[in-house]
Parts: structure tokens; C-alpha cells; sequence
């Protein structure tokens, strides 16, 4: 789907959502990646095949999120 010189992370890549923005929508919340990937404002995502992935990064530092 990329066409760009470096090509973007694939759709099944957990780098996915660095992927080229292709078209944003701030006032409906979500913006359309180069790779097929729509991205939501609260980090969720939905897939290509129709699988919806919530928020799966780690925003605390691994010794936060043991405590």
C-alpha cells in the first residue's frame, strides 16, 4: 500500500502507527495511516482485516508499572 522511498511499517507491524498520516480528521478524532491503519486521539487503532487493538503502548516506566 506504501509508495513512499522509505516504505512505512506494515499494518501487522507493532511500529504501525508511525506510518505516513493520509488523511486527518482532529474534529472526529482518528487519522488514516499510509499502511491501512486508523489511528484514534485515545491511541486505539483499527487494523486493515477489521481487528480493533486498544491502547498498547507503555506510557510509564517498566519500574511504575510494578509498583
Amino acid at each position: 500500500m506504501c509508495h513512499h522511498v522509505t516504505p512505512c511499517p506494515d499494518a501487522a507491524s507493532e511500529a504501525r502507527d508511525l506510518a505516513a498520516v493520509l488523511s486527518s480528521h482532529p474534529e472526529q478524532g482518528w487519522r488514516l495511516l499510509c499502511n491501512g491503519v486508523v489511528l484514534f486521539d485515545d491511541d486505539g487503532e483499527l487494523l486493515p482485516d477489521g481487528r480493533a487493538v486498544g491502547d498498547h503502548h507503555v506510557w510509564l516506566s517498566p519500574e511504575l508499572v510494578e509498583a
